[in-house]
């Protein structure tokens, strides 16, 4: 038995309240369910980002040419860091670079492949504006038009009449998200119904009519919150002013028009149609072992963030999107036009534009998206002028471990190795590497988890 000594005794009331308060693994539990319900856009690291209004005209890569030993050594720091598996393509100007590192199944020990299918999260968020600012240039939808003129049974009143389209392009219209409400128990720290939902089919309303539920984070216009309500509700515009399922149009006029033979809407089909890798979720921690959720109805992301791609498509789309191929350059130009993301110190980190986001390299602005789902994290960027690119997907996600508090990410190995892999893709083998230890999220500081934004 052990004595407790009289300087070591607690107060009856301090007592109570330990005897109330949940268990640390449950508060952490919770904290990194709050997380991750701001990670669906996955992984914008907040070391180093920046951007401009408007891009410069040379390229930030130029004279460099690609090192494929160095961009092999890179995949495999990120593998040796502890990511299952990763696969990439690079591209400077004609030349162009597949690679891959890692297992696409921890069972069976199959190697990934450079040109896997992948689902690719927020990234889909770069084709649901495109075809917004499509429509725009025809005149059907007017970006500064109050988002209740569309579709005023999904935003009603006075909402509907302060928000504009170009504030659910930009994210600035203070509408909640609603993924804690899609899958609940994330709010109360288990992951039990990532699960349960696995086959689930559910409608843009359904899921829309949760975040519009929740109370407003700001007044539209007067700040930024990252919310996959704004591109849901983006994709019913698109079908009102259409008369067409807006998947079906982003596929005929974005997808089709970009030349991408490997970028899909899934539906309701649970299974990735190509060659891809299995797809785990850590959920820092919370799930032990990582469990596989490759197979997966996402009719829960929708417009917001359900397309399957590959690394090659994704940079030959960004390639077509910054060269004009794919908007009239008044369009272009809206959409490269952005709003400052701040850490809680006032810290830009980000500037995000209208479905497409800038940020700093060593060797200059770089312009893109990322994304994550349960078990696949993306991440795309290219150049200003679309010459150097790189697109990354890992099959391991939310693998970092928050500290004691709850209040931030421990720093990852891993997480350095992709900022490393990044700037060498981009900037050549004159790019410094990032130290170790010094990188973490983009989410400068965990929210709570009713009001946690969704990235």
């Amino acid at each position: 038995m052990r004595h407790t000594r009289p300087a070591d005794r607690t107060s009856d009331r301090t007592c109570e309240r330990a005897a109330n308060r949940p268990p640390r693994r449950l508060r952490r539990a919770a904290a990194a369910s709050a997380v991750a319900v701001a990670l669906l856009a996955g992984f914008a690291p907040a070391a180093n980002a920046a951007g401009q209004d408007t891009p410069p005209a040379a390229a930030p890569a130029a004279g460099h040419r690609l090192d494929r030993g160095e961009l092999r050594e890179g995949l495999a720091a990120i593998h040796e860091a502890g990511v299952h598996g990763v696969y990439s393509a690079v591209r400077d100007g004609r030349e162009r670079f597949d690679g891959a590192s890692g297992l696409a199944d921890i069972a069976t020990g199959r190697p990934v492949r450079p040109d896997f299918q992948h689902r690719v999260g927020s990234v889909t968020k770069s084709f649901t504006a495109v075809a917004v600012l499509q429509q725009s240039a025809k005149g059907r939808i007017d970006l500064d038009g109050p988002v209740g003129d569309y579709v005023p049974g999904l935003l009603p009143g006075e909402r509907g009449r302060k928000v504009t389209v170009r504030m659910l392009l930009n994210h600035t219209s203070g509408i909640s998200d609603y993924i804690g409400d899609a899958f609940p128990s994330l709010l109360k720290g288990t992951t039990a119904s990532l699960d349960e939902n696995r086959f689930r089919t559910v409608r843009p309303a359904e899921l829309i009519g949760y975040g519009v539920a929740r109370p407003q984070l700001f007044e539209p216009g007067t700040g930024w919150s990252y919310s996959n309500t704004n591109y849901l509700l983006l994709g019913e515009v698109l079908r009102k002013v259409s008369g067409q399922d807006p998947e079906r149009l982003i596929s005929r006029d974005v997808i089709k028009r970009a030349g991408l033979r490997s970028t899909y809407f899934p539906g309701t089909e649970a299974r990735i149609r190509g060659a891809h890798s299995r797809m785990y979720e850590s959920f820092y921690g919370i799930i032990d072992p990582p469990r596989d959720y490759s197979e997966y109805n996402m009719t829960w992301a929708g417009t917001a963030g359900a397309l399957v791609s590959t690394p090659q498509d994704l940079n030959t789309f960004y390639r077509a999107l910054l060269t004009g191929d794919l908007l009239p350059r008044r369009q272009l130009d809206q959409m490269r036009t952005t709003v400052d993301v701040k850490d809680e110190k006032g810290n830009v980190y980000m500037r995000y534009g209208l479905g497409i986001y800038s940020m700093d390299t060593p060797c200059g602005p770089a312009w893109g998206h990322d994304g994550a789902v349960w078990g696949a994290g993306t991440w795309a960027l290219s150049s200003p002028d679309g010459s150097r690119q790189f697109a990354l997907g890992h099959n391991l996600m939310k693998y970092q471990r928050l500290n004691e508090s709850g209040t931030e990410f421990l720093p990852h190995p891993a997480d350095a190795a992709i900022i490393g892999y990044r700037d060498l893709a981009l900037c050549g083998t004159t790019a410094p590497r990032p130290a170790e230890g010094v990188l973490r999220q983009a989410v400068p500081a965990l929210p709570t988890p009713m009001a946690a934004p969704v990235r």
